[in-house]
């Protein structure tokens, strides 16, 4: 076929100079990098850099056309950040399953994974990137020109998914789905954004702007301080709150950025105190956050904190320090007068109320042992996505499916019929946000959630036309 040999000969044409390497897909609750541990929720995602694994196979109901569409797939599924990887697969894995009416595939390993969705056959091709970079860069040049994929899929930093969008996707011509990493600068800078470049899963951006939005409206805070971390993911909250902010007519007291573990947090507190803050934006993950909760929760201050909800790894975390900060048992009334939160969430299984996530739930549980989390709905979305790209055109081929992809309505999604749409500006899916409290974990999520804290039911939802980055902000530098 004409387009796979042109991306055989351009992949063979970088040579040593093209190739960044493909960073090893490691990522914290953030998906940018970040580090964390990860390794509990589920099958151990045994299996080799070298795609070695049994291969398993499923048939369903559905249209489309003929095949198969072949799909490399790249996550860490070993070592510390495998849960991140797992979750990331198992949420693939069950929107290919609900699109052909079966139970999700098991097996979270790497190997190749054949579906039937109607009479279209798809082959995941799942690799392990072993959180290392030549090992990644390897294995996704491997998929492009060894394999002849159709597209590529994956990456759970914004740091890999940034390489292989330079030294892959764009030289290749490859189609991409980014997931579940979340730099809201893949899809909005130029150097990463693309006509091959897509992503279905939720960014930093719409944290924080959906986050802002809310805050705003409440007409209870008139003055913040804004902290973040000092890399991608904490520059992109800050940026997209104080853009919020502003526009509302909020007051920005302060802001400053610390770099990854900053533990010293008393005086930097007092400084916002000291401005007359009525609450912080905390642009973190686990790495930063429990230092600085452990701060706020033993230190007299009068505001508020907002950020975002994260994966159970983090939830775990914090939900310890906030048993052990506000004593056990952990009840509705301590968090609430401890002023934590309200948080958005990206997803979570308790968010939506539907058809379609109630049954993800419920086989998600059922397979894997745990309700879905964070990265869940999107990399749902991505593999529901792709099926309806080929349902609606007929194509099985990379550059037939990316056509389909742009502008379009997803309309199977965790969030419900229609919940997300592919910009056509930039290629990224918005979709709505909701807005929670930190509640003590239900009896009936003891198990499945396994952390201390969660979610409450929405206190809010954030419509999808006002989560991502306008056209027109000045952070958005890509324009397809």
């Amino acid at each position: 076929m004409d387009e796979r040999i042109s991306r055989r000969a351009a992949l063979r044409g970088l040579g040593a100079t093209g190739a960044l390497g493909l960073a090893g897909c490691l990522g914290g609750d953030d998906g940018n990098g970040s580090s964390g541990s990860g390794t509990d929720g589920g099958s151990n995602g045994n299996g080799g850099a070298n795609g070695s694994g049994s291969g398993t196979t499923t048939t369903g109901s559905g249209g489309g056309g003929s095949g198969p569409v072949t799909i490399g797939v790249l996550e860490p599924l070993s070592g510390d950040l495998q849960y991140y990887g797992q979750l990331a697969l198992w949420g693939i894995l069950s929107g290919f399953a609900y699109k052909g009416d079966n139970d999700p595939l098991t097996d979270a390993s790497t190997g190749r994974k054949s579906l039937s969705v109607g009479d279209t056959d798809y082959e995941l091709l799942v690799r392990d990137t072993q959180l290392d970079p030549s090992t990644a860069q390897s294995l996704a040049t491997d998929l492009v020109q060894g394999e002849d994929v159709d597209m590529l899929l994956g990456c759970t930093s914004s740091a890999s998914a940034a390489q292989v969008i330079s030294t892959v996707t764009k030289q290749a011509e490859v189609p991409t789905m980014i997931g579940p990493a979340a730099s809201a600068g893949i899809t909005a800078d130029s150097e990463t954004c693309g006509e091959m470049v897509f992503r279905a899963s939720e960014n930093t951006a719409m944290d924080a702007r959906s986050g802002g939005r809310f805050v705003a409206e409440q007409d209870e805070v008139s003055r913040v301080y804004l902290f973040g971390a000092d890399y991608s993911f904490g520059r992109a909250v800050v940026n997209n709150y104080r853009e919020v902010f502003e526009q509302a007519g909020i007051e920005i007291v302060g802001e400053r950025f610390v770099e990854q573990g900053y533990s010293e947090w008393t005086g930097l507190l007092d400084n916002a105190q000291s401005a007359g803050a009525q609450g912080i934006v905390a642009g973190f993950t686990v790495q930063t956050l429990p230092a600085l909760f452990r701060t706020y929760l033993t230190g007299n201050y009068d505001f508020r904190v907002f950020g975002g909800f994260a994966t159970r790894v983090t939830n775990r975390i914090i939900g310890e320090l906030l048993a052990n900060t506000l004593g056990t048992p952990l009840t509705e009334q301590k968090l609430q007068q401890s002023n934590l939160g309200p948080f958005t969430t990206r997803y979570h299984w308790n968010q939506y109320d539907n058809e379609i996530n109630n049954q993800f739930v419920d086989s998600h549980v059922q397979a894997y042992g745990s309700v879905p989390d964070l990265f869940s709905s999107g990399m749902f979305t991505a593999a529901s996505a792709i099926v309806q790209a080929v349902e609606e055109s007929g194509a099985t081929a990379g550059e037939g499916i990316a056509n389909a992809l742009r502008g379009m309505t997803v309309a199977d999604t965790p969030k419900g019929q229609d919940g997300y749409t592919f910009q056509e500006y930039n290629n990224q899916a918005r979709s709505a946000m909701t807005i929670a409290n930190p509640i003590p974990t239900e009896d009936e999520f003891q198990e499945s959630w396994g952390a201390a804290v969660m979610p409450s039911a929405p206190v809010a939802t954030i419509g999808a036309d006002g989560t991502t980055i306008p056209q027109d902000s000045e952070q958005m530098n890509c324009s397809l």
